[in-house]
């Protein structure tokens, strides 16, 4: 019997970590690991140890006896991996802790979404490393919490890493406190040895073109921000009056976009979907909602395992013109002579497997259009159409796969638009910023003063504000242990300097500024509260969206 590893991959790696057999990949010392959309387990070499069950945090492994019919798909997922990519066995020695100065070591870091976590985990596994994490918002988790779709559950079992850090002796919250308002960067740079800034990419990336300010016409980033309960998007103006939406892109945010916009709101009433979220859905009028992808069906962006789940949502069907699945030259060349890469050669065939499917009269539809790209919206005041052109392929650039316009545009009705072409970074104070890539300049999360410039000593970066909006919870992982290992070195080797003043007076110091801090406690009771509400609303949460009831909640006197 093998394991099977399934759609809640997360990528964290903890599993290839204590896998005896070295038969998960691709592992973090490999170069698919950064651009793999899950991780896989090889059936052949794995022996049912149950190791790597017990790590995953989000219950994404599964005994290949066990599986339900809906995931059954990914034991050939899993096996096509290693079709392609020759990979050995064997034990990964682990790696040798540091040896730290016998001084204490104090790091502030600014958010408290995975990469935050994932950096301070590597922190805090030394006693005399005193981490205390900055969040603007009463509740942690950033993404996880606030972007993670709430029909997804099991991806947000990551949480259970990241209370374990917060557990910690030796680690603080300051929920409910923005740096910049309650306390300066400068102020902490001279209170710490390191400042770790790891803001995310607050912002979308936005079409260009004519009509995207109209009402209606949103960033998707705003919109899953709405339904997951942010504070700052409660109130989010949203029409959903129209039959038809139209998502512009076709990653796994505008997949997640479109089958919200189409899932039955009794379902979604059983998750942590914001209330006000479930009461719009369930006066939507939007039984269609078409994805628009700029290139070919082998290049969306979404992963397989999204894909695929959407053919599992009741009462909605997935549809595909089998005209619209065009393959670029090269592709359909390595596609027939077997030599096509294993997770794209799987995209196809889903594809076609979806495009053979038949339609049920009276279901909502999710439809996939390839080679298409926006070029105008229109409306009076508010959307009320999508003009679009049609793309043919062209010739690329070293290996790239390029698409130009064709002559052949067409309108699609519709009164909803959502942009889902990405997230971008936008400049920290007090910290420089490339502007052309959306990040501080670092190497390996050290802040430089420009690209390929001078290290700041003891300021660093982690998170998309290090790399740019690209790569989950795993990559984070990566990422933010990348930066706190840099931390470590930087204090070994004495090139960050001591503060000059203490960290014990910033509890009083925001206090007096208007910050109304929430310690662990605090976040603790806030979460039991959430937790008490959903169980009487028949859900897993109900979550506070106002301000003020997070503040009511952590001092014990809400709800």
């Amino acid at each position: 019997m093998a394991h099977v590893i399934t759609r809640p991959c997360c990528n964290d790696a903890s599993c290839v970590a204590v896998c005896p057999v070295n038969c998960i990949h691709p592992t973090p010392d490999e170069p698919e690991f950064f651009t793999a959309e899950s991780l896989y387990i090889d059936p052949e070499t794995c022996i049912d140890c149950g190791a790597c069950i017990d790590e995953c945090p989000v219950e994404a492994i599964i005994p290949d006896d066990s599986l339900e019919e809906r995931d059954e798909p990914y034991l050939q997922i899993n096996a096509d991996y290693y079709k392609d990519h020759d990979v050995e066995g064997g034990l990964v020695p682990p790696k040798k802790a540091p040896q730290l100065p016998d001084k204490e070591l104090h790091v502030a870091i600014v958010g408290a979404g995975p990469a935050a976590f994932y950096a301070a985990e590597e922190l805090v596994r030394k006693q005399s490393v005193k981490v205390d994490m900055f969040e603007r918002l009463p509740a942690p988790y950033g993404l996880v919490r606030a972007g993670v779709a709430p029909d997804h559950a099991a991806t947000k079992g990551v949480e259970k890493t990241f209370a374990s850090v917060a557990a910690k002796k030796n680690f603080q919250y300051f929920l409910n406190v923005e740096v910049g308002k309650h306390i300066s960067h400068d102020e902490l740079v001279a209170r710490y040895h390191a400042v770790i800034y790891a803001v995310g990419a607050s912002t979308d990336k936005r079409l260009g073109v004519e009509g995207e300010d109209l009402r209606n016409s949103l960033p998707a980033t705003q919109f899953v921000a709405w339904y997951n309960g942010h504070p700052d998007y409660a109130d989010l103006d949203v029409d959903l009056s129209s039959e038809r939406a139209v998502v512009v892109g076709n990653g796994n945010v505008a997949l997640d976009v479109a089958r919200i916009l189409v899932s039955d709101p009794d379902e979604l009433a059983k998750t942590d979907i914001a209330d006000h979220a479930v009461a719009a859905l369930r006066e939507s009028n939007i039984s269609e909602v078409i994805l628009l992808g700029r290139r070919g069906v082998a290049q969306g962006a979404f992963t397989n395992s999204e894909f695929l789940a959407l053919g599992d949502v009741d009462g909605v069907d997935v549809v595909i013109d089998p005209d619209d699945l065009i393959l670029d030259d090269a592709t359909a060349a390595a596609l027939d002579d077997d030599t096509l890469d294993s997770t794209i050669a799987t995209k196809i065939r889903l594809a076609r497997e979806f495009s053979e499917r038949p339609q049920t009269p009276g279901n909502k539809r999710i439809v996939f259009k390839f080679l298409t790209s926006p070029v105008e919206i229109g409306g009076d005041g508010q959307v009320d159409r999508l003009t679009c052109v049609q793309n043919a392929y062209a010739d690329g650039v070293a290996g790239r796969i390029a698409v130009t316009p064709t002559e052949e545009r067409f309108d699609i009705d519709t009164g909803l638009v959502l942009r889902a072409i990405g997230y971008r970074g936008v400049p920290v104070t007090d910290l420089p910023f490339d502007e052309g890539r959306g990040v501080v300049p670092n190497t390996e999360g050290r802040v430089q003063d420009a690209a390929d410039g001078d290290v700041m000593p003891g300021l660093y970066v982690t998170g998309w504000i290090k790399r740019g909006a690209t790569g989950g919870i795993g990559m984070n992982r990566m990422c933010g242990h990348e930066t706190a290992e840099s931390v470590l070195a930087d204090f070994i080797n004495g090139s960050i300097a001591d503060p000059s003043s203490s960290r014990d007076d910033v509890a009083d110091l925001v206090a007096d500024r208007g910050a109304h801090r929430i310690a662990l406690d605090g976040w603790k009771a806030i979460d039991a509260a959430e937790k008490a509400a959903g169980r009487d609303a028949g859900k897993k949460r109900l979550k506070f969206v106002s301000i003020t009831d997070f503040e009511a909640a952590a001092a014990g006197t809400g709800r």
